[in-house]
């Protein structure tokens, strides 16, 4: 089983950056699909974005792109969401997810295709407040 666990989060003005950390408690995230969703209050979880652990590959929701950049430390077993330019309506709980894959293609379907309901292991989420 695969256990996460987000960190980061806080409260800061429109306009400020922010660095989300999701860690996995994994032997190896060589063959994990990992993606980030968020949830304001009162709304659907929505998809932020997704990386490939085997080859780095990542994808965005067409929302977020340009401000929002996934990366990952394959020594740490974290994946990292730095957030650029921040909007009061990025204010939500941040969510990671993982899957165990075996292939690039796999793991963008599951972002493209399934979003949260393609993901079998969830952090407990992390708050991020924006003020204006």
């Amino acid at each position: 089983q695969v256990q996460l666990v987000e960190s980061g989060g806080g409260s800061v003005q429109a306009g400020g950056s922010l660095r989300l950390s999701c860690a996995a408690s994994a032997y190896t995230v060589s063959n994990l699909c990992m993606a980030w969703f968020r949830q304001a209050p009162g709304k659907e979880r929505e998809g932020v974005g997704a990386i490939y652990y085997g080859d780095g590959s990542t994808y965005y929701d067409d929302s977020v792109k340009g401000r929002f950049t996934i990366s990952q430390d394959n020594a740490k077993n974290t994946m990292y969401l730095q957030i650029s330019s921040l909007k009061p309506e990025d204010t939500a709980t941040y969510y990671c997810a993982a899957r165990e894959t075996t292939s690039t293609g796999y793991c963008r379907f599951l972002w493209g295709a399934q979003r949260q309901s393609g993901f079998s292991f969830w952090g407990p989420g992390t708050q991020v407040t924006v003020s204006s």
